[in-house]
C-alpha cells in the first residue's frame, strides 16, 4: 500500500500531519486499514513457529488505585442461588482505561478545535447511557467512531517489541530514567534499540515499547503503588516532537503501545501539543497503554526474537472510546 510521508500530509489548522484524506471519506478504522488479509497471513506464516503464546494483559483487577482518577476496578464474586455454593456469578465494574487498554478514536480529539478523527465534531456524539434494543438498527450517532469497529476487524499482525529496559540494564547498568517520573524517550533511543535487536520495521507492524512502568510497579511497595494514583501523574514516555511523529508515521505502524500509562511523556511541556491528538485524532491509530510486557521481554531475550504474531480483540463496545486490549503474542 503506497502511503504519503509525514511531510507530504496536509496540516489541520495548527496541527501538522493530518491523514484524514489517506482513507475513504467515511472510514472508521484509521491505520488499522493497514492490517490487510495479506499482512495478517504473512505475519502468521512467518512468526508462528513454536506455538508459544504469551498474554500481554494485566489482570482486570490491576491497578487497585488507577491513574488519572479513574474508577477502581471492582470484581464481586456472588452466589447465583443462595445456599448453592457450587453455582456462581461475577459482577465486574471497571473503567475501560484503568488497566491494559486500547485508546480509541473517541478518547482524545483535537482538544482546542473540538473534533475527533475525520473532523467529527465532539458535540455531535452523545454522552450518558443509551439503551440499544435493536442490534440491526443502531443510532449512527451512538456508534460513530466507536471501538466496536476495531473489535470487529481485530488488531492482528506482526508485533515488534522495542525493549528499552533490557537495552539499558541487560549488561548490569541502571535504567537512566525513572518510569514513574516525567521523561522523554527520543527517536534516537528507539532506533538504537531496534538496531541492537536487529529489528527492521515494515508497513503494518504493531509497535510495543517496554519503558519499565510495570516492572517498577511490581518492584514497588504497596504504599508507593497507592501513591501513584493519588498524586499528579508523571510518567516516562515518547517525546512530543515532529521527529517522533515522522518516526511513527513514516514507518507506517498499524498501532503503537507500551507498558506506560500514557504512551507519551506525561505531562507534556507547557505549550506542547499532546501526541494523542495526532495519533488518535489525525491518524486514527490505536494507542495501547499498560500492556504487561514482562514475560514477553524475557522470552524475546531468551530466543533473540523481537518480532511475533500479535493478536488483539477489543471488546465490541458500541460507541466506546476505549477497551481492554485482550492481547497476546505468539511465536
Amino acid at each position: 500500500m503506497s502511503l504519503p510521508t509525514f511531510d507530504e500530509l496536509p496540516s489541520f489548522k495548527n496541527f501538522t500531519g493530518c491523514a484524514w484524506d489517506v482513507w475513504p471519506e467515511n472510514d472508521e478504522l484509521g491505520t488499522v486499514n493497514l492490517l490487510t488479509e495479506d499482512v495478517i497471513r504473512r505475519a502468521a506464516k512467518e512468526e508462528i513457529q513454536t506455538g508459544k503464546s504469551i498474554s500481554l494483559n494485566w489482570p482486570v483487577n490491576f491497578p487497585e488505585n488507577p491513574m488519572f482518577h479513574r474508577k477502581t476496578p471492582e470484581v464481586t464474586y456472588t452466589l447465583k442461588l443462595p445456599g448453592v455454593l457450587a453455582l456462581r456469578d461475577d459482577d465486574i465494574n471497571f473503567n475501560s482505561q484503568s488497566g491494559t487498554q486500547w485508546d480509541g478514536m473517541k478518547h482524545f480529539g483535537v482538544l482546542e478545535h473540538g473534533v475527533y478523527y475525520k473532523g467529527v465534531p465532539a458535540d455531535s456524539l452523545p454522552l450518558g447511557r443509551h439503551a440499544i434494543l435493536d442490534p440491526l438498527n443502531i443510532d449512527p450517532s451512538l456508534s460513530k467512531l466507536g471501538i466496536q469497529n476495531w473489535a470487529k476487524h481485530g488488531i492482528c499482525g506482526r508485533g515488534v517489541l522495542l525493549d528499552l529496559v533490557e537495552y539499558y540494564t541487560g549488561s548490569g547498568s541502571e535504567l537512566p530514567y525513572n518510569p514513574h517520573a516525567t521523561y522523554a524517550i527520543t527517536v534516537a533511543q528507539l532506533e538504537a534499540v531496534a538496531k541492537k535487536q536487529g529489528v527492521q520495521f515494515r508497513q503494518g507492524d504493531i509497535l510495543l515499547i517496554r519503558a519499565g512502568f510495570i516492572k517498577k510497579y511490581n518492584d514497588s511497595t504497596n504504599e508507593e503503588r497507592v501513591a501513584l494514583g493519588s498524586k499528579e501523574e508523571t510518567f516516562a514516555g515518547i517525546e512530543q516532537s515532529e521527529d517522533m511523529k515522522r518516526f511513527i508515521w513514516n514507518n507506517h505502524f498499524a498501532a503503537i503501545g507500551s507498558d506506560q500509562p500514557a504512551l507519551e511523556r506525561w505531562p507534556a511541556p507547557e505549550g506542547v501539543q499532546h501526541l494523542h491528538q495526532t495519533i488518535l485524532a489525525l491518524w486514527g491509530m490505536p494507542i495501547g497503554e499498560f500492556f504487561d510486557l514482562e514475560e514477553l521481554s524475557a522470552h524475546c531475550k531468551q530466543t533473540g526474537r523481537y518480532t511475533f504474531y500479535f493478536s488483539s480483540w477489543p471488546l465490541p463496545i458500541i460507541g466506546g472510546c476505549a477497551s481492554p486490549a485482550n492481547a497476546a503474542a505468539q511465536f
